[in-house]
């Protein structure tokens, strides 16, 4: 690929989607180094224009606001683009068992929308960015990408059904598709209904932690920079119709992530509330990045501890960023987390 191409990011106002539009306007990934990128984001209460206000001055960039089921709007958004990253989901668990209508809105006619706007403007690269989710729970081992889909929830659901769209408009119409599946993402930026900031950010104003059930539930935990490096070496180099998982290589408990959180925090256990456990929550999850590691090179990179210690000191010092997002839906902030996979 030249290093002039033109960057479609669905979602690129979201935690992950601004991290990478980040990362390509800095010249983290230098194959794309001269690259443009425009940003196409609902701006939900999950889309902050402020997660791009670090190069909303660049020359490169352009922010359009808007919706991913619109067809009309992405047939004047995308041609001349050469590769579409689609980040853009609903990616709330508990959201999804109240409210499914809305994931299966954007999760599902979204990404069918997406694809084909993507075939008519006749995009050269496509990734669809999903989760592990998809797989299910698994008692031991790790998912390899042939593994059967066995979602649990509405949210997973929404994007195992998506992944398989995605599938077809490969197989039917040679769309040069890839998809990714990621473990549970953290870092800066991140809305605080998931459990790292949201346990973070608890702490801070002096509230409780809810904990589902006994805190069993596993979860391997990945840093929002290795995800995002992981996504680039598949836009560069990823075969199309193919499926990658992207790994972090460290698994905890949640309970064991409270305890470093508290830690972190210099709290301890009084803070923790156990509250009932959520309808068909996963036990454990663990994705096998043999693959990309094989065929692209890619091994994480950032250390769960450090990582960790970071995302807490920006949490610390930009309550500026997180405090408005938390008074304007308290209610999220006081009840049971979701420890989700992916977040756009």
């Amino acid at each position: 690929m030249s290093r002039s191409n033109r960057v479609a990011v669905t979602g690129g106002a979201g935690f992950i989607g601004s991290h990478y539009v980040r990362q390509i306007l800095s010249g983290a990934y230098p194959e794309f180094a001269d690259a443009s990128v425009v940003v196409l984001d609902k701006l939900t209460y999950a889309g902050n224009e402020e997660n791009l206000a670090p190069v909303s001055a660049d020359r490169r960039f352009e922010l359009v606001v808007g919706d991913v089921c619109d067809a009309d709007l992405l047939a004047d958004v995308l041609p001349g683009v050469d590769v579409v990253v689609h980040f853009a989901a609903e990616s709330h668990v508990d959201r999804s068992i109240t409210g499914p209508a809305d994931f299966m809105h954007t999760n599902v006619q979204g990404t069918h929308t997406v694809l084909n706007a993507c075939l008519d403007a006749g995009v050269r690269r496509v990734v669809q960015v999903s989760t592990d989710e998809v797989y299910g729970s698994i008692d031991a081992g790790s998912w390899t990408e042939d593994h059967p889909l066995e979602p649990n929830s509405p949210y997973s659901a929404s994007k195992a059904s998506a992944d398989l769209v995605a599938r077809s408009y490969f197989r039917t119409y040679g769309l040069p598709v890839c998809v990714t599946r990621c473990s549970n993402n953290y870092g800066r930026y991140q809305f605080p209904e998931k459990i790292i900031p949201l346990f973070i950010t608890n702490l801070l104003e002096g509230e409780e932690l809810p904990l589902y059930g006994d805190g069993s539930n596993v979860r391997d935990w990945l840093h929002v920079d290795d995800h995002c490096r992981a996504i680039q070496l598949v836009v560069e180099g990823g075969r199309p119709g193919d499926v990658y998982n992207i790994g972090g290589g460290t698994e905890l408990t949640n309970r064991d992530l409270t305890a470093q959180l508290l830690k972190e925090t210099g709290s301890d256990w009084s803070s923790v509330r156990h509250v009932p456990d959520r309808p068909g929550h996963d036990q454990r999850y663990s994705v096998d990045w043999t693959k990309i590691k094989n065929e692209l090179g890619y091994t994480p990179r950032v250390d769960l501890a450090d990582g960790l210690a970071d995302t807490v000191r920006w949490y610390v010092e930009n309550e500026a960023w997180w405090g408005p997002l938390r008074r304007a839906a308290p209610q999220r902030h006081t009840g049971p987390h979701s420890p989700t996979g992916v977040t756009a």
